[in-house]
């Protein structure tokens, strides 16, 4: 029955927000009816007042102040009282249709006004009405108590409706703001949720693609100057070219597979993330692009959680890219050292020791450039990928010239993943789109 009633009372609202006028006037003709009838009433044996122009009047004037109700409550309950108080005075029985104007601006009055101007209000109000029938001669015959505590509950129980009223749409309200903040949290996460994922998807297509593209280059670059003076040496490097492309395509498939995987059961199996297991061959890669590195390893060798494992080894795999593209050097050295709870990795080469335009020390690149001015920490796609991979499972990570000469990568990782300690991913992608527009390394 409640529901029920919830529905025609939202339904009525509605209606009511829709064509406010309508229902003024129509509460105020059908107040105006109970208004006229109720002035008619008399107890048995006593005669009604002579003044039944005087009634009507006033009876009109207070269904016409209702009209004014939505933009001035409180003018419409002082008008309404005062002429309610006059036809008590006059004579008039007080019955709860006598009292239909007030009660409904009493009803409004809670309705659309705070706590305390209701109570104020409605004190006030009941205080008159109740004087106005302690003195009224239309109730002699009837006891003190009886005059006053009628008008009493019948004027409470409009402001008891209103206050309920005026609760319900609070509450209304609070709900549909927690639903709107919700729904433009939800939205904001999803958002938040999209960035980092393309994020992750370019660092991961970076690191694939730069990286073969790089060895490619190298081999294609040994293959063509080895041509005619060493060519078992050339068939060799061609060999590796074709596992490097090979390798690539794979690695890329693997990855496009992993977009479009569906989380079928029957969906075919996808290549497992490399990890440093897969350092030999890397190393093979790099050599057959004439790169010697050397992998030393202290410590006791610990298991690495997946994340962490392919972390560690796409920072070795780019870093031995930049060595390959940028330096011009024939070696290069990478250090895993297994300390407590984290496994820190070093990359370095010893390259000669030059100064840059910037006054900078790096190492010379094949383009006269140096290797401080390309791959400056927090600066350029490589770099700025390899710390935010470092970051996003906890890590730390330091790039940048030797005071002896070359260039070094330095990381700290945790064995098991942490609280990333990355920056936001909206600060992420802004230093995204602001590294091409520098014309920085790739």
């Amino acid at each position: 029955m409640s529901t029920s009633l919830e529905r025609y009372t939202d339904r009525f609202e509605q209606y009511s927000d829709r064509y406010p006028h309508v229902i003024d006037v129509v509460l105020v003709l059908s107040l105006m009816g109970c208004a006229a009838l109720g002035s008619s009433l008399t107890l048995p044996g006593v005669e009604p007042p002579d003044e039944d122009r005087a009634a009507t009047a006033l009876m009109g004037v207070s269904c016409l102040a209702l009209l004014k109700y939505r933009s001035h409550p409180r003018t419409a309950v002082v008008v309404t009282a005062v002429c309610t108080v006059i036809a008590i005075s006059l004579g008039y029985l007080l019955t709860p249709l006598l009292l239909g104007p007030v009660m409904a601006a009493l009803y409004w009055l809670a309705t659309l006004t705070d706590r305390k101007t209701t109570r104020v209000f409605g004190v006030a109000v009941m205080a008159a009405v109740m004087v106005a029938s302690a003195v009224s001669d239309s109730m002699d015959s009837l006891s003190l108590v009886l005059r006053t505590i009628g008008p009493f509950f019948w004027l409470l129980l409009p402001l008891a409706a209103g206050n309920m009223t005026r609760l319900r749409r609070a509450y209304l309200a609070s709900v549909q703001a927690r639903a709107e903040h919700a729904e433009r949290t939800r939205e904001e996460e999803a958002r938040l949720r999209v960035t980092e994922e393309r994020m992750r998807i370019a660092r991961e297509l970076h690191d694939v693609v730069a990286h073969h593209m790089a060895l490619a280059n190298a081999q294609a670059g040994t293959a063509a100057h080895l041509a005619l003076t060493n060519p078992q040496q050339t068939k060799k490097i061609l060999t590796d070219l074709t596992g490097t492309t090979s390798s690539a395509l794979r690695e890329l498939k693997a990855t496009l597979g992993l977009l479009r995987h569906n989380d079928d059961p029957a969906s075919a199996s996808l290549e497992p993330s490399p990890g440093l297991a897969r350092l030999p061959e890397l190393v093979s890669a790099c050599a057959s692009a004439g790169l010697a590195v050397t992998v030393s390893t202290t410590g006791e060798v610990r298991p690495l959680s997946p994340g962490v494992d392919l972390t560690a080894f796409r920072i070795v795999q780019e870093s031995l890219t930049n060595v390959s593209k940028h330096a011009a050097v024939d070696s290069a050295q990478v250090r895993l050292a297994y300390s407590g709870s984290r496994l820190l990795i070093t990359v370095s080469n010893d390259g000669p020791e030059t100064t840059g335009t910037n006054g900078t020390t790096g190492t010379t690149g094949t383009t006269g450039t140096t290797d401080a001015a390309k791959a400056v920490p927090g600066r350029g796609f490589g770099v700025m990928g390899m710390r935010e991979r470092a970051r996003t499972i906890g890590g730390e990570l330091c790039a940048g010239p030797r005071p002896e000469g070359g260039f070094e990568v330095t990381t700290a990782l945790p064995l098991q993943p942490s609280a990333p300690t990355a920056p936001s991913v909206s600060e992420a992608a802004v230093g995204a789109t602001d590294a091409p527009a520098r014309g920085e390394e790739s």
